[in-house]
């Protein structure tokens, strides 16, 4: 069957979610000349503040939802915890794209390693925690308990080193459905993240080396310095898990670089992603504009990289040093309109780019 044919230039797109991501990705559709249409629970969300429209609503108002894909030609998500029954929803009314299949992996940690484990991806050792019985018959010690939904930035999940300690962390976790992870000796974290469009063509982008502090995303660098052989098999990864979706539009894979050589999958996120944000400002073409191409059926853009980089989030009151920023020759500067800075919420990013040697990094390559 022949592709779909592309939506030009003035089609309108509509976004599942009001946060940073579809902000960044509605300036990147209309630099290319299309509308951007958000749906969002929240008042003002930020997205929006670029945005032709809002439509707002719950994600389970079947109503709201129908007005919002009336409006719009195509529909992606901006963050995976988007409920697969307000996908469904839209889909009857618009393509959505990436579809309900990779949040429906995404949204659950159990299931997302079991489909990377069903593609022949590598990951660490891992087994469900469902009961007692389960904590009893546990080996993937040490490890990391998570909950198999709605964990992120290092929450919903616990260190345990015994069987004890799992016990307690899954009571203190509410005893509910988790995946006990075994701990990874690993060098260093890196991102794959893929495109595939319409037609089934990928691009990676480069893989950059990420740095984590309080279970948060720090840093990216790209280029990442590391050995061929191990960017090989990571890029290898990411398009194998963008062609196992099915998808149109973008996923990031996450992965682990061990001591010994390996590259093991960690999680996979079906939108553009914090470790993609260098792209921007040092790549050919933005993570963000490579999503807009990929679902309105245009070519995938290059993905040279323009220039070393090394891209800083800003968490909480860190994005109040904007001045300095501004006053750096090196800096690129972007801020993401939220009105209230907290510990631990992102409130923009940095990215330097220049073609010596970057500024002291403040993350760590470990999580």
């Amino acid at each position: 069957m022949a592709a779909a044919p592309p939506l030009p230039p003035g089609s309108t797109i509509g976004i599942l979610g009001g946060g940073q991501l579809g902000r960044m990705t509605a300036l990147a559709a209309a630099r290319l000349g299309y509308r951007c249409i958000v749906y969002a629970p929240d008042e003002d969300p930020i997205a929006a503040l670029v945005c032709a429209g809002h439509v707002r609503g719950a994600y389970d108002d079947v109503e709201a939802l129908a007005r919002f894909a009336a409006q719009v030609d195509v529909v992606t998500y901006e963050f995976e915890n988007v409920p697969e029954g307000a996908v469904l929803e839209c889909e009857k009314l618009k393509p959505v794209r990436p579809g309900v299949k990779p949040i429906h992996f995404a949204q659950h940690r159990l299931r997302e390693k079991d489909f990377l484990r069903k593609l022949g991806i590598g990951t660490a050792d891992y087994q469900p925690i469902r009961s007692e019985a389960d904590i009893a018959a546990a080996t993937a010690l040490p490890g990391i308990l998570k909950t198999c939904t709605e964990g992120y930035d290092g929450k919903g999940q616990a260190r345990v080193t015994d069987r004890a300690g799992l016990a307690a962390a899954w009571d203190k976790l509410g005893r509910r459905e988790c995946i006990l992870e075994a701990m990874v000796d690993f060098e260093c974290e890196v991102s794959a993240i893929v495109a595939r469009g319409l037609d089934g063509a990928t691009r990676c982008f480069p893989i950059g080396i990420n740095g984590h502090r309080d279970g948060i995303l720090r840093t990216t660098t790209v280029p990442s310095g590391l050995p061929a052989a191990t960017l090989a098999t990571a890029e290898r990864f990411g398009i194998e898990l963008a062609q196992g979706l099915n998808l149109v539009g973008l996923v990031a894979l996450e992965m682990f670089v061990t001591k010994d050589g390996r590259v093991l999958a960690n999680e996979m996120a079906p939108r553009p992603h914090n470790s993609g944000h260098w792209t921007m400002d040092a790549c050919a073409t933005s993570q963000f504009e490579q999503l807009v191409r990929a679902i309105c059926g245009l070519p995938l853009g290059p993905v040279d990289v323009l220039a070393p980089s090394r891209m800083e989030n800003l968490i909480g009151d860190e994005a109040n040093g904007w001045p300095r920023y501004l006053a750096e020759p090196t800096a690129r500067l972007h801020l993401y309109g939220k009105a209230e800075a907290r510990p631990g919420r992102k409130m923009g990013h940095v990215t330097y780019v220049l073609p010596g040697v970057l500024p002291p990094s403040s993350g760590s390559s470990r999580t």
